[in-house]
């Protein structure tokens, strides 16, 4: 098996970065978003998107090797100000619980207004080949992720081995699921409606006396030291 800590991902440069007008990229975003968010990845072509958009298939290969080249950029541009939100809303909060709290009431929020997003960011897209982008979700949420953790683990209030890469990984994780079952459930719910019922038992997994690795060592006899030795990170 391929040790995921030592291996490396190949992203791909981006030959586009020619400055693609605005209003050109926010008539490619809507349709991008509408056309991925309603049907399956592989239906949607160049041709439907310039069709969608107005925006000619020379125009479009002007600023954008393929579709997914497209498709990527435009979910980067528009996850982006989750980052910005989460970092605004925790400023000055005292308890790690309304911190965490408040991190996915944000996103939930933000993705309940931008439903053709979260389909397509967590439906419709193949992950690894979006894995395999320079702008992954992911690096810039990681450094608003550090300061939450560092908070955390000051106060004494999370297990000091949950470190920032678990601490986001958990965060994708709840993402999913709850978008996946909002989406497969026929988005009768809003997603704050949900994961406001359930904060208080998805907290309880990351204090210290009952997160999921004191659960995970009482119930299959691991012990502490075995888990940080088996840990990608050490």
């Amino acid at each position: 098996m391929t040790n995921m800590a030592n291996s490396k991902l190949i992203r791909p440069t981006r030959p586009h970065e020619t400055q693609i007008p605005e209003k050109t990229k926010d008539k490619l975003c809507s349709a991008v978003l509408e056309l991925f968010s309603s049907n399956d990845f592989h239906q949607v072509k160049i041709r439907t998107i310039s069709q969608k958009s107005g925006v000619s298939v020379s125009n479009i290969y002007k600023y954008f090797s393929s579709k997914e080249d497209l498709l990527f950029s435009c979910l980067e541009e528009k996850i982006e100000p989750i980052h910005e939100l989460v970092n605004t809303h925790v400023q000055g909060l005292k308890s790690g619980k309304e911190i965490f709290r408040k991190t996915l009431w944000v996103t939930m929020d933000y993705y309940d207004r931008n439903p053709e997003l979260a389909i397509t960011a967590f439906i419709t897209v193949p992950t690894r080949t979006w894995m395999q982008q320079e702008g992954f979700p992911g690096t810039k949420l990681k450094q608003v992720f550090a300061d939450v953790v560092n908070k955390l683990k000051e106060d004494r209030e999370i297990d000091p081995r949950i470190d920032v890469r678990l601490f986001q990984d958990i965060y994708y994780m709840i993402c999913y699921r709850y978008i996946y079952t909002w989406y497969y459930f026929g988005k009768t719910w809003t997603l704050v409606e949900a994961i406001s019922q359930d904060v208080d038992v998805l907290w309880k997994l990351l204090q210290r006396e009952n997160s999921l690795f004191t659960l995970a060592g009482a119930s299959c006899g691991v012990c502490p030291s075995s888990l940080e030795e088996d840990s990608p990170s050490n």
